[in-house]
């Protein structure tokens, strides 16, 4: 795959004299940003082909009621989303597969919580696998992010938002970008409301790794989307390590610095990190 993302993405951002067939060839096929499945989640048959016949679909469902949400094997896995993009010949305006690049389309509101600071809210319904917002701030290197970290740990803050672009960081990377630490993005001078989001150990939203127009995989977009129906002013929530806090760090020498968990769910982990 990581041979495929660069063979496609490889024109991206040249001038448009430097365009040749090969890029003409992709945008004709304009294809790629499609899964590659058997199965349909819209049916038994989309677009002309039969289920039955391995055919390619987007990560969001592209008719009825289910429009431009995400198909539920997508939000039930790791599974990065590769939206369509500049060099793809489709209509921005009417393409399925630029959700997230269209921006929030829910209102947010920023409240205090009972016993963990501010957090978020919707007025609305948000329906299992919408869209809700991306994660955003500052994008820095991960000597600045260990920097900062170090001078949290110095003022014995525990408020952290750092946020690692490591989902495709790996040292047999086609891309020399990817082979060393990863970029990280702060929250805490520069966001947006996603800052307030408050971590949950039985979240109802979860972040995916998100390419689009700017075709760079160390730059990906962190999008938060719903994983059940929320209902309108239930605290939006994510977790904030994605699966769990290790025995052994529990039980270790820095188990008086870890963070406290306070989201009072039945499976709460009691530790954040």
């Amino acid at each position: 795959m990581e041979k495929a993302t660069r063979r496609h993405f490889f024109h991206h951002g040249k001038d448009a004299d430097e365009i040749d067939k090969k890029l003409k060839d992709e945008k004709d096929r304009c294809h790629w940003c499609q899964l590659h499945d058997e199965n349909s989640d819209e049916g038994s048959a989309d677009h002309g082909h039969p289920a039955k016949e391995r055919r390619k679909a987007y990560a969001y469902h592209t008719h009825g009621a289910k429009a431009g949400l995400l198909r539920s094997r997508v939000l039930d896995s790791a599974t990065p989303l590769y939206e369509c993009h500049l060099a793809c010949s489709c209509d921005p305006l009417t393409c399925p597969n630029r959700v997230v690049q269209r921006g929030r389309t829910v209102p947010l509101q920023i409240f205090r919580t009972r016993n963990r600071g501010w957090g978020v809210r919707c007025p609305e319904l948000i329906k299992k696998g919408q869209f809700v917002d991306c994660y955003l701030g500052e994008v820095i290197t991960a000597a600045e992010a260990d920097n900062r970290r170090q001078k949290v740990k110095v003022s014995q803050r525990k408020d952290v938002y750092l946020f690692a672009l490591d989902k495709f960081t790996s040292v047999d990377s086609f891309d020399p970008r990817l082979k060393g630490p990863p970029l990280e993005v702060d929250g805490e001078f520069m966001s947006g409301p996603t800052r307030f989001i408050n971590h949950s150990c039985d979240p109802n939203m979860r972040i995916f790794a998100r390419v689009g127009d700017q075709a760079d995989k160390h730059l990906h977009d962190l999008a938060l989307f719903a994983i059940r129906d929320i209902p309108r002013g239930e605290e939006l929530t994510f977790d904030y390590v994605a699966g769990g806090v290790d025995d052994h760090d529990e039980a270790g020498p820095n188990a008086g610095n870890m963070t406290e968990c306070l989201c009072g769910s039945k499976n709460c982990r009691k530790r954040i990190w």
